[in-house]
């Protein structure tokens, strides 16, 4: 975005990207390296089909180019241009990625700097938040324990979820918020949706076979007899949603990456065995979620890179 913006996009003529520290030494296994070249070309988590992924890839190295945001034809070669270089950190995070990109005659024409620093969050050099925010009014319910949420929630008469609206509301319109959780269900739905339904071996060279759509069936000619067929399929839901994780597909970090399925889960549940369910109620219990993650990224991490996954 940054090329574009300088009208500096046309002069590119090779991008080299690093991963430094934890993010070289996890890269392959955590499908940094796939991510890296897609979002070279512009594709975004949450809207690229999953199916096209794998044909995509092997698109870029068979003819050794990316077109860079769709837009531009650049040179490409993996193992000159997407370095791990493990035994180095960057000051920022031990999760760090430079991404050169050199004119012609191989002069630089922009380097940028960037720290994953957990649960999908981005920072860049000098520790701005990406994307760009405005300056944020601060929230009418600030909370930063358990605690003081609960006692926000006391005083105020107003629930979890109604707390985490206002405060969201200082800094957006509601419409914006209720769509914004709609578009986070949804690609929830179709992680789970697709893992319900893809048959094979997960990538990483142990053989492990997709598990998720043989409960399904089970289930499903098994009926609704049993009192626990429903705890049944919340583990079908949330073993949907971490094989679509492993393989590298659709990715939902919800609570994190390592454990995608259990948020994806629970609404799954609430949607189908839950009497009088609605859209409105799973609103609720996003935001209600939304305030749980806020304090244990207030108060300890999401970041495998600094405390483990």
């Amino acid at each position: 975005m940054a090329l574009g913006s300088k009208s500096l996009l046309a002069r590119v003529a090779r991008i080299q990207i690093e991963l430094f520290g934890s993010l070289a030494l996890t890269g392959r296994g955590h499908g940094t390296d796939r991510a890296v070249q897609l979002g070279l070309q512009g594709e975004t988590p949450d809207e690229i089909d999953p199916g096209c992924i794998d044909p995509m890839l092997c698109e870029i190295r068979e003819r050794k180019s990316v077109r860079l945001l769709r837009t531009c034809e650049v040179p490409f070669e993996e193992s000159r241009d997407l370095l791990f270089v493990g035994d180095r950190t960057l000051p920022g995070h031990s999760n760090a990625l430079r991404f050169t990109a050199f004119d012609r005659a191989g002069q630089v024409l922009k380097v940028g700097i960037f720290y994953s620093i957990g649960g999908g969050f981005i920072c860049g050099e000098h520790g701005e938040s990406l994307p760009q925010e405005r300056a944020m009014n601060p929230p009418p319910y600030p909370f930063s324990s358990a605690a003081e949420l609960l006692r926000l929630g006391e005083e105020h008469g107003i629930s979890i979820w109604q707390i985490v609206l206002e405060n969201e509301k200082a800094w957006r319109a509601e419409a914006v918020i209720r769509e914004h959780v709609s578009r986070i269900w949804r690609v929830m739905k179709e992680c789970v949706d697709r893992g319900l339904q893809t048959e094979g071996i997960l990538p990483g060279g142990l053989n492990v076979r997709r598990r998720a759509p043989a409960l399904r069936r089970a289930l499903e000619e098994q009926g609704s007899s049993d009192p626990l067929t429903a705890m049944d399929w919340v583990n079908a839901f949330a073993m949907a949603a971490s094989e679509e994780n492993a393989a590298g597909s659709r990715v939902v970090t919800a609570p994190t990456n390592g454990a995608a399925g259990i948020i994806p889960a629970v609404a799954h549940y609430y949607l189908r065995f839950v009497p009088g369910a609605s859209e409105g109620g799973l609103f609720r219990l996003f935001l209600t979620a939304t305030a749980v993650g806020a304090l244990y990224t207030e108060n300890a991490s999401i970041s495998g890179a600094e405390v483990g996954c």
